[in-house]
């Protein structure tokens, strides 16, 4: 059978530039490769294929060879074991998957500089301290650079080696049939580099535990779930790499008075009946301070007084929400023989099935008696 034309194996056109061939490979050799097709022979032909293709397409030299001659231009070229084969064609496939089986030039990086890890602190804070803000100490364990070998891992005098066995490069190649596969250095983890004589401190790692005092400045207004981002405030990199961050979750207490719902705040008020009836007004300690509630007669239960500007300050520093105080009857546990004759009076005069349509108004006669229910629960 003869060869198929290596630009329709790989789907691009003849004029297609060198990356649009190197993408196209990709997705072949993602789709085809035998770790993902265990047992699939077909499969592993394309595979061959693709490889073949690019072996010649990929690399400009033969690439011109095949555009004036064809196939016979690059006899042997892409072919495991011919004159033409480039075992680098395989160790370039290993990075492009990399990420699903675990080998590629990632590990050749591990000696490199890397960045340090984030942590986590859960704080908790008050109702009062998310209203008004607050600074406040945190102390968490986390690891930075050994200072007694200046976080190299080597004993004070000495020095990190190259690894003779890798070469520096912190991973071994070996073919594995037509592929030369990149595995991590097992003299060296895949670090590069050996330490002769490790730090007694660190005991070669180039880091160890401390625990960092760090203050967190909480803004006004901040919400239970929270988080905030603490720059540079993780564990130290490796290999001179940069910190890692912290992230403080806040975890605010609920408040006995007082229900958030965004940047507005609910409280509830009990108020005595003659001042839902007749009206009045009161003070009450909102948040920020007292606020006066006026209660217009006749108020029913439930009713809501707002306050704009009066409730949870907006993180951002947009202004602030509302303060809502819903009323309610205050019901008297226990009352006087005083007390329960004006009530059984008021009874009498205010029948069931006529209170939601008496007038509000009253008689001449009723305001006396107003005015006593009024001294004895206000």
């Amino acid at each position: 059978m003869s060869a198929r034309d290596y630009y329709d194996v790989l789907g691009v056109s003849r004029n297609a530039d060198e990356g649009a061939i190197k993408s196209a490979y990709r997705k072949l050799a993602l789709k085809y490769h035998p770790d993902r097709n265990h047992g699939n022979a077909e499969a592993e032909e394309k595979f061959k294929e693709g490889a073949q293709a690019y072996s010649v397409l990929g690399d400009s030299e033969k690439r011109a060879r095949y555009d004036r001659f064809g196939h016979a231009g690059v006899a042997g070229a892409g072919q495991p074991g011919g004159q033409g084969f480039n075992p680098e064609t395989f160790s370039d496939f290993s990075d492009i998957l990399g990420d699903f089986f675990g080998f590629g030039s990632g590990s050749a990086r591990r000696g490199g500089p890397m960045r340090g890890s984030d942590l986590r602190f859960d704080l908790e804070i008050s109702f009062d301290e998310s209203f008004e803000g607050v600074e406040t100490p945190i102390q968490i364990p986390r690891e930075e650079g050994c200072e007694t070998c200046d976080a190299t891992g080597a004993a004070p005098g000495s020095s990190r080696e190259t690894c003779s066995q890798c070469g520096g490069r912190g991973q071994v190649r070996y073919q594995q049939g037509f592929l030369v596969v990149a595995r991590p250095c097992g003299r060296c983890q895949g670090t590069g580099h050996i330490i002769p004589k490790p730090c007694l401190t660190c005991r070669g790692t180039g880091r160890v535990m401390k625990d960092r005092r760090v203050t967190v400045r909480i803004p006004a207004g901040i919400s239970d779930g929270q988080r905030l981002r603490m720059h540079g405030e993780g564990e130290h990199g490796a290999a001179g790499g940069p910190p890692g961050d912290l992230y403080v979750v806040i975890h605010v207490k609920p408040h006995t008075r007082f229900l958030r719902d965004g940047d507005d705040l609910y409280m509830e008020v009990r108020v005595p009946y003659p001042t839902m009836t007749l009206g009045g007004k009161f003070k009450v300690d909102g948040p920020a301070g007292p606020v006066d509630v006026n209660v217009s007669a006749g108020s029913a239960v439930g009713t809501l007084v707002s306050f704009r500007g009066k409730g949870m300050p907006n993180v951002s520093g947009r202004g602030a929400g509302a303060l809502h105080v819903r009323l309610v009857v205050d019901v008297p546990k226990k009352i006087s023989k005083e007390q329960k004759k004006l009530i059984e009076q008021l009874g009498k005069t205010m029948p069931v099935d006529t209170l939601e349509a008496r007038s509000t108004e009253g008689s001449s006669d009723d305001k006396p008696f107003f005015e006593r229910v009024k001294d004895l629960f206000g």
